[in-house]
């Protein structure tokens, strides 16, 4: 059977491939807005006459890539293609080996629509903007729930211990559904400090939520310890690191959106209701939550006051990913039981029985 020809489309005066818009995308919406092609017209939207492009313009950003689907291979794509249309560019970014690479930057809604043809499901956005790629403007603070905890608990650390802090501290939180059980929150900085500092303050923050509900928040790298709290997943703050952008589309079989909302929507949205079907009409009937976000930056320095408190109680640097070269003043990798039953020492080095 011969290959559908692909569709031309026009996004604000570019010219952009559209190939395949029948094939299924989102097996649980089949036909009915689960396809390709809805994909790709729910970014063609949200880039032209809604505020994803906002999100994206400027930012290193990695493709989430399902060709085939959300039930067929992933393919997280870090490095912009070798061969892509001249309105599409790159920025330079440095990884945490110091070597180098050119991700996709995007600029204009045709840049987003051509990834989204490439099965493009989730933009992933680093907390930059080019050409200063080594100095975040936003921290990102993860509420990420064990297996067995649902939205409703997330919700609860985000409103009544998240919020209020940031209110004490004098920064203005950004909330937004992960896509799924989760909350996303970003908080807009001067950039004027290094990942180092912004994933040490993301940090303290945590540490404070901590103090504040112990029983329902923790910073523990390591699952054995975390029980059933709300982790705080700092290393989201780490180089490397980047988070769905807002309005991006998640794996799941229902076309989730990862929603920017404002605090009081939060109180009682299902994020099962926000879809790539049903975001657009959101976002046109009351605008976009995050539009003045840019107009909010703060400076770190009531957050590294308490990362400095922290280190004179003992209390310094976390666990990095397995895949980070050793940071200074890294705490071992060693996950707590492997330590006692191995018989590690304080400074991870293993002792002979």
């Amino acid at each position: 059977m011969p290959k559908p020809k692909p569709v031309m489309l026009d996004v604000d005066g570019v010219e952009v491939k559209l190939s395949n818009p029948d094939k299924i995308y989102f097996p649980e919406l089949g036909e009915n807005g689960g396809r390709k092609g809805d994909l790709v017209d729910y970014y063609r939207t949200m880039a032209t006459t809604g505020p994803l492009l906002a999100a994206l313009q400027g930012r290193p950003t990695f493709l989430q890539r399902f060709p085939d689907g959300v039930e067929g291979d992933e393919i997280y794509q870090k490095h912009l293609t070798k061969y892509h249309p001249d309105h599409v560019e790159s920025t330079r970014i440095v990884f945490p080996s110091k070597r180098t690479g050119q991700a996709f930057c995007p600029r204009i809604p045709a840049d987003v629509v051509w990834a989204a043809n490439l099965g493009t499901v989730t933009f992933h956005t680093w907390p930059t903007v080019d050409p200063d790629n080594d100095h975040p403007d936003q921290l990102r603070i993860d509420l990420d729930p064990p297996s067995g905890r649902d939205f409703d608990a997330v919700r609860s650390v985000a409103l009544d211990l998240l919020r209020p802090l940031l209110d004490e501290l004098g920064f203005t939180g950004f909330v937004k559904t992960s896509g799924s059980r989760g909350i996303h929150v970003f908080v807009p900085i001067r950039a004027e400090w290094d990942f180092i500092a912004t994933r040490r303050a993301v940090i303290a923050l945590g540490r404070e939520l901590e103090r504040r509900a112990p029983d329902a928040v923790t910073t523990s790298w390591w699952k054995e310890e975390r029980g059933d709290r709300i982790f705080i997943d700092y290393n989201q703050n780490a180089r490397d690191r980047s988070m769905a952008a807002p309005y991006s589309a998640r794996k799941s079989a229902r076309a989730r959106v990862s929603t920017p909302l404002t605090w009081g929507e939060l109180v009682d949205v299902d994020p099962d209701d926000l879809t790539i079907a049903s975001v657009p009409g959101l976002v046109a009937e009351r605008g976009d939550p995050w539009a003045d976000i840019g107009d909010h930056a703060e400076g770190l320095e009531p957050l590294l006051e308490m990362v400095h408190r922290d280190d004179a109680e003992g209390l310094g640097d976390l666990p990095y990913p397995p895949s980070y070269p050793k940071m200074p003043g890294e705490p071992p990798r060693v996950q707590p039981s492997k330590k006692v039953a191995e018989n590690w020492d304080a400074d991870g080095n293993r002792v002979e029985k």
